[in-house]
């Protein structure tokens, strides 16, 4: 049974941190939710040895029934809890409650998605022409730190946890400093649904610190990042000292394609989501809009009008379209550059801080911008958008693949074959057409160039948690006619 200041699961019990303190802030009106004491290196490296004796010594790894078990059963937990576990992702993170309620619900799919798939899963056999036979086995991985973001803790989050588990690996779970109390709330169900101890733990505190910890401990045999690219490159570099199997899903830049044809309505109603939802706090968000030049002053005149009407307020209310900035701190950070646009140039519409109390901005869109401005280049991870025409579609695929990522991008077309055929061209890991943001538990989830290496969901997300096994049999022994040895193989 978790106390108030144990927050840390390690082998099955609740402990509190040895680390520093770190208030938990409401984003919407800067009152402290909880003050948590962080994990110290050797908590860290504790929850490693625990997760390292359970997957060598239980049989998790072995019984996939049992896993499959603990998976579906905490899947009916969660679904129990969606209210409370909503509200509490709302409260740390400012997003609005229903969305927090979508977070929920697609976090129970994904759990629901592993057991079915990992249930369904078999060796497989093929026959060779010498008459021997291979089985191709998948087995799990090992130790597996998961290390996350602060914008979707629990969806995020499942999307590791649950191929992790599913696979038979044993995990420690590092959520972000910010936001950990949605992971903190799963763990107790996950507990309740009957995980053997040490198979799941819990640490919390700083990248810097317990993150590195847990990366560069030798007895973990995987680590799986979201995050940003600057932090990415380092783990990726630790994790290659010792060949440690990694994932990595990175920053994105994605644009956001209106061709000619475009319904000027939706387009903008697809803008809006694709930049403003979850305050544009979103590793695929739509940050770059290109428009063709012909309807380029219609959409961005109903897109001003649109954004000044979006409702910014208190995220518990059902009606809010928007809420705050996760922290004082990011909300800096997007402010600088909004101020570095300016200077460099591009026009900026919105981007105000709205109050006195939470870390409110109004939405911003950067017109007059170029290819080479930084806040065309450099993720930005809030609500901010910039806005520019293109001439012909070979200038739009030009402008779309001309950043360092490849996470995702989208086309709003009425002709979908085209929009295909345009989609072929663009670099990026997902496309949607006609569509945005709506990721799918079966599909797999990742990027080109620096926006990382290795995909989740889907198959592919399981199968980045196991490793693969050839076994080649004949079922009577023979001498292998070498070295004097003769077999029943007549030479030529």
């Amino acid at each position: 049974m978790r106390r108030d200041n144990q927050q840390l699961l390690i082998n099955g019990q609740w402990e509190a941190g040895e680390g520093k303190k770190r208030k938990i802030i409401n984003p919407a009106d800067e009152s402290v939710i909880i003050e948590i004491a962080e994990a110290t290196d050797h908590q860290a490296n504790n929850a490693v040895n625990a997760a390292r004796k359970a997957f060598d010594e239980t049989d998790w790894s072995v019984y996939p029934g049992k896993r499959v078990k603990v998976l579906l059963k905490v899947a009916e937990l969660l679904e129990n809890s969606l209210h409370e576990v909503a509200r509490l992702e709302t409260l740390n993170t400012g997003k609005p409650i229903r969305e927090s309620r979508m977070d929920v619900e697609d976090s129970i799919t994904c759990l629901k998605y592993y057991a079915g798939l990992v249930d369904s899963v078999s060796p497989r056999e093929i026959e060779m022409e010498d008459g021997s036979a291979s089985e191709v086995i998948h087995e799990p991985v090992g130790v597996c730190s998961l290390i996350l973001p602060w914008n979707f803790p629990l969806l995020l989050g499942m999307w590791k946890i649950a191929p992790a588990l599913a696979a038979g690996n044993t995990v420690v779970f590092k959520p972000s400093e910010v936001t950990p109390l949605s992971i903190i709330r799963f763990a107790e169900l996950l507990e309740e649904a009957g995980v053997p101890d040490g198979v799941f733990n819990v640490i919390l505190g700083e990248g810097a610190t317990v993150g590195e910890a847990i990366t560069a401990n030798r007895d973990v045999d995987k680590v799986s990042f979201t995050g940003s690219v600057e932090t990415g490159r380092k783990i990726n570099e630790i994790c290659a000292r010792s060949f440690k199997r990694v994932s990595l899903e990175l920053g994105g830049k994605s644009p956001l394609l209106i061709l000619q044809d475009a319904d000027i309505e939706k387009a903008v109603a697809w803008i809006m989501f694709g930049g403003f939802f979850n305050q544009g706090e979103v590793c695929v968000a739509a940050s770059r809009i290109l428009i063709h030049e012909s309807i380029y002053q219609p959409v961005v005149r109903l897109l001003t009008e649109k954004v000044n009407k979006i409702k910014i307020g208190n995220p518990l209310d059902e009606t809010t379209e928007m809420g705050p900035i996760v922290s004082g701190n990011h909300l800096g950070e997007i402010k600088g550059y909004l101020t570095l646009g300016v200077e460099d140039g591009a026009t900026l519409i919105g981007g105000q801080q709205i109050g006195v109390q939470g870390f409110y901005l109004q939405p911003a869109i950067f017109i007059d911008v170029d290819q080479h401005m930084r806040i065309v280049q450099e993720e930005i991870f809030g609500p901010v958008i910039t806005v520019q025409s293109f001439q012909d579609e070979e200038e739009a695929i030009g402008f779309a693949n001309g950043t360092n990522y490849g996470l995702a991008a989208g086309i709003i077309s009425e002709d979908v074959d085209h929009a295909f055929t345009v989609a072929s061209r663009i670099k990026a890991g997902t496309i949607w057409i006609n569509n945005y943001h709506i990721p799918y538990a079966e599909a797999p989830w990742g990027g080109y160039k620096q926006s990382g290496i290795g995909r989740e969901l889907g198959p592919q997300g399981l199968d980045s948690y196991r490793e693969v096994k050839h076994v080649n049999k004949i079922s009577q022994l023979k001498a292998p006619g070498w070295y004097g040895f003769e077999n029943d193989r007549k030479e030529g």
